[in-house]
């Protein structure tokens, strides 16, 4: 699949992922276009957009400042869990709110994943209530 980000739109925090984009070579997503079209990826780009679908040299990868049924960034890290993936440390929205959030995009995609996502849910619930 792809990676999907809810980033801090702090200034500091935008010029980081601008140079990360950079680096990454992204492109925004074209469906006539395999390798993406090229776009000025800078700071002030980034946020005049509610989402991005870009290809990257990592993958493909989603960028929304607000996700579907959520408050943005705030909202999300708020509850989110912190995981250590090949040396970086990340924070990862907690279950509850991807499933609140799939809930509320409401894509067929989306309401497909959410019966497996409500059951990993309850059986987390169970074992932390053990």
């Amino acid at each position: 699949g792809d990676a999907d980000i809810c980033p801090d739109p702090s200034p500091e925090n935008l010029t980081r992922i601008a140079e990360a984009l950079r680096q990454l070579d992204a492109r925004v997503h074209a469906s006539d276009s395999p390798r993406g079209l090229r776009f000025d990826i800078a700071p002030e780009t980034l946020v005049q957009a509610q989402a991005w679908n870009l290809i990257t040299e990592a993958g493909p990868l989603d960028i929304s400042w607000v996700p579907s049924g959520t408050r943005g960034y705030p909202d999300l890290a708020r509850d989110a869990v912190t995981y250590e993936l090949e040396g970086f440390v990340v924070q990862v929205a907690s279950l509850a709110d991807v499933i609140r959030s799939k809930e509320a995009a409401g894509r067929e995609r989306d309401r497909a994943s959410l019966p497996t996502l409500r059951m990993l849910l309850e059986r987390l619930e169970r074992e932390n209530e053990s």
